[in-house]
């Protein structure tokens, strides 16, 4: 079974409360619905983000009526068969949600979907675990995140991170992921952008299944690829548009604050307010919409990783600048309407 750390990738620093609040600014539309749909809750030692952290952003200024939450390695089962232990982190989350049904943390139906970790590379005995899932959510699970980020550029890594190079073309993978269609669950792909080309290939080979890729194709601009910004997003541009042409995939235009991507916004005395992040970010966005089109995208927060960088207010301020000049409809879309429908949640929260 995948026993990689969490989370991922260049994620591991503090989230400094101090430092974020030396900025703030009010909710630009505060009366736009949201949905975010990506989020984690962290519960390590020395790194916890649980339901009363969560609150105070969604609390902060912006609409948002639900979340949907993404596994991110939080309570396991601590004993019983490897393969069966992150179901815990299902139990987790759903219980999760129905806090947030007392009213007590605010009117956000938080984790009002789940997407659990099951590892796809056991094959056909999977089943069994997505079974599990299921039984445990209470009509909230809806699909299955296994990242499987890799790069030849080790650095990019989380030290002791172990995924093969092309593991989502897999035949054990292959035969865990045929699974999920028929259980009517979803794929959350969690991928460097030079994986791109596997998730396609996924995507042609299973033309019945949902999938989501995650963090705008998470740009990687550290490490080797820091001096060929630049290159790398006309790649990011052209496997991008290959994807889309795959109708059975959308894509979660965010993750833009993670570290990985090298805007080294955490390094800065002061963080960095919502034009700030609309122009630094506007490349990637325009990219992602450019490709899939306002009606298959969805706006993530992907919170609490990327609060290393920036304040959840200014996230979505960020958005909403850089789609100012799009119609009513195609916001809708992007901030509530696509995540409504892909995640299955009830239309009417999109507004």
């Amino acid at each position: 079974m995948t026993s990689n750390p969490a989370p991922t990738g260049q994620g591991l620093r503090p989230i400094r409360e101090d430092w974020l609040a030396r900025h703030s600014e009010p909710a630009i539309e505060p009366d736009l619905p949201i949905v975010d749909c990506h989020h984690h809750l962290w519960d390590q030692p020395g790194r916890t983000y649980l339901i009363e952290d969560f609150a105070r952003d969604l609390n902060a200024g912006h609409n948002v009526v639900a979340t949907v939450y993404l596994q991110g390695h939080a309570r396991y089962r601590q004993d019983g068969p490897a393969e069966f232990r992150p179901v815990g982190e299902t139990e987790f989350a759903r219980s999760v949600a129905e806090q947030s049904l007392t009213g007590n943390f605010g009117q956000t139906k938080i984790c009002a979907a789940i997407v659990g970790f099951a590892d796809l590379h056991i094959g056909a005995r999977i089943q069994d675990v997505l079974v599990e899932h299921i039984k445990h959510a209470d009509g909230r699970f809806r699909g299955i995140r296994q990242p499987l980020m890799w790069d030849a550029d080790s650095t990019v890594l989380l030290p002791g991170w172990k995924v093969a190079r092309h593991a989502l073309t897999d035949t054990q993978f292959r035969l865990g992921f045929a699974r999920l269609a028929p259980l009517g669950l979803s794929f959350d792909a969690c991928i460097f952008h030079p994986q791109i080309d596997d998730v396609t290939d996924l995507a042609r080979a299973f033309p019945d299944t949902s999938i989501i890729l995650n963090h705008s194709g998470f740009p990687i601009g550290i490490g080797s690829y820091a001096s060929r910004r630049q290159q790398e997003l006309g790649q990011l541009r052209q496997k991008l548009r290959d994807l889309a042409r795959c109708p059975n995939v959308t894509l979660k235009i965010g993750g833009l604050g993670h570290p990985t991507l090298g805007f080294d916004f955490h390094a800065q005395p002061e963080p960095p307010t919502s034009t700030i992040l609309a122009d630094a970010w506007r490349p990637y966005v325009e990219t992602c919409i450019d490709a899939f089109g306002p009606e298959r995208c969805m706006f993530e927060s992907n919170f609490p990783a990327d609060k290393v960088s920036c304040g959840y207010v200014e996230v979505w301020n960020a958005f909403k600048r850089l789609t100012a000049s799009y119609t009513a409809a195609e916001q809708s879309r992007l901030f509530s309407g696509t995540a409504a429908e892909i995640y299955r949640l009830d239309p009417k929260l999109a507004g």
